[in-house]
């Protein structure tokens, strides 16, 4: 029997082997992490991450043949595979900060199997990585080896949260990098033969290992480019009258570009766009690449762009000043049918608007009060970092209130900012709302969600992004 080990249960971890574990009736599947809360959650009924249809997957395989512990060696030691999704964030000081990703959750993992391991192992990278990581890990790796033999795989993921689920079970590609020695391409085989289980043998592809690793923050700078190419254009939109979801359909009916990902927003957020492109440009720079760092750059520059020219248009249009006004939040995660907000434009647009001394009421369907208020007292990076090394519960922010009642949120309000596109939000009676709140009656809509001349009937001043402004928006000053 194949014995796999998975270290972190995070967002990663925890989907990845339920569903190995659900296809893979004869393998055995251990999910650990240190965290005693979050390992607790998997085995409760109360998953610590809400993806749709994960619940169902792990009741049908928990006990079975997953499971989930904080005995670390223990089931290290016992493995065949060793799957790696521990935290890998954006440095904050010494060489690299801003930009290079920190690999000390990836080296101690590493130092900790080399010292438990008793017999041969696979070692798979599935955290998102640098370039070349797996060498540095190999090199921990054999220098401690105690004549244990270990092979390095990298097999980046391709999930998108939300859809998690169902990209597992369908992938549109499996993607497993190794050496090209006899070894490594055992083990390639290996890790090949679990996956074959449900994945058809032409969407397993091998390679490299550096392909594989740059193949995974290349695919990322990809989909994020394409997001701020269509934010670009949307402010260009505003200024001309010209309407960004009419421009984004015209350009995606050429198959060649394709219509996904052209949806214009308040900017993308969630785990890896930032830090993978951040990874890309500090290893380009590394490798004495600048002109290819700064293009990527631009890609992650548009983005906070767009998130300050959304807060400038709210303050500028309500007479430029928010100070003391009550603005409902609709939405912090950082999309619908998810309740992460790592990232989340969300936080940047809230810390604008209290920079301004807004009161703030937020509602997301899915994102914990608790959630809210640390992710706005942290600072840039430490969402990335396990749950226990985070500041302890930091200190709330006094001037934002979380309801869990879009009504609630809203009555009293001067504006209202959508920034999550949660379906619920298109089926709100706005009337009512538009009733409760104070008037003039402002909506600033950073999804696209609402329909401007329906709520232009109800009465409210909409800003919907890449739009035509209305008139009383045009005589605003775009940015502040």
């Amino acid at each position: 029997m194949v014995k796999i080990c998975c270290l972190g249960a995070g967002y990663v971890g925890g989907p990845t082997m339920a569903v190995i574990a659900l296809k893979c009736p004869s393998i055995e599947v251990v999910v650990v992490d240190i965290s005693v809360a979050r390992i607790s959650a998997w085995n409760s009924d109360q998953l610590p991450i809400y993806e749709p249809g994960l619940d169902d997957v792990v009741k049908q395989c928990r006990g079975r043949n997953l499971f989930f512990s904080t005995d670390i060696e223990k089931h290290v030691s016992e493995a065949d595979i060793i799957f790696v999704s521990v935290n890998t964030p954006t440095k904050t000081r010494g060489l690299g900060a801003g930009k290079a990703a920190d690999l000390t959750y990836w080296e101690s993992a590493a130092r900790m199997i080399a010292d438990v391991a008793k017999s041969d192992k696979i070692v798979v990278e599935k955290s998102t990585v640098p370039v070349k990581t797996a060498e540095a890990i190999e090199k921990i790796l054999t220098h401690n080896s105690k004549g244990i033999n270990f092979q390095i795989l990298s097999n980046p993921e391709f999930l998108a949260e939300g859809t998690a689920i169902q990209d597992l079970f369908n992938p549109d590609r499996v993607l497993i990098g190794g050496r090209e020695t006899p070894g490594g391409r055992k083990a390639v085989r290996a890790l090949k033969d679990v996956y074959a289980n449900w994945v058809p043998e032409d969407r397993i592809l091998t390679t490299n290992l550096w392909s594989a690793e740059l193949s995974k923050l290349a695919a990322n700078a990809f989909l994020a480019q394409r997001i701020s190419s269509v934010n670009a254009i949307s402010a260009l939109c505003e200024a001309t009258g010209a309407n960004v979801s009419e421009v984004a359909y015209a350009v995606g009916k050429d198959t060649r570009i394709g219509p996904k990902f052209l949806n214009s927003s308040v900017g993308f957020g969630g785990s890896c766009f930032q830090k993978d492109i951040l990874n890309l440009v500090y290893i380009c720079e590394c490798n004495g690449l600048p002109e290819v760092a700064n293009y990527w750059k631009q890609v992650i520059k548009i983005n906070d762009y767009q998130k300050s020219r959304f807060v400038n248009r709210v303050v500028s249009s309500m007479f430029n000043t928010v100070a003391g006004k009550k603005i409902a939040v609709l939405g912090f995660a950082f999309k619908k049918d998810t309740g992460d907000t790592r990232e989340t434009p969300a936080i940047d647009v809230c810390k604008g608007l209290l920079g301004d001394r807004a009161k703030i009421s937020i509602y997301d369907p899915q994102v914990t009060e608790d959630q809210i208020q640390r992710d706005l007292a942290m600072n840039k990076f430490d969402w990335d970092h396990p749950l226990h090394l985070q500041p302890m519960s930091p200190t709330a922010v006094k001037q934002v209130t979380v309801t869990w009642d879009a009504y609630e949120a809203t009555k009293g309000a001067h504006g209202i900012c959508i920034l999550t596109e949660w379906d619920e939000f298109k089926s709100l009676d706005y009337k009512k709302i538009y009733e409760s709140m104070q008037k003039p009656a402002f909506i600033f809509d950073g999804r696209n969600v609402v329909d401007p001349a329906k709520f232009r009937e109800i009465g409210f001043i909409v800003y919907s992004i890449g739009k035509p402004l209305d008139a009383w928006l045009k005589d605003m000053p775009a940015v502040a």
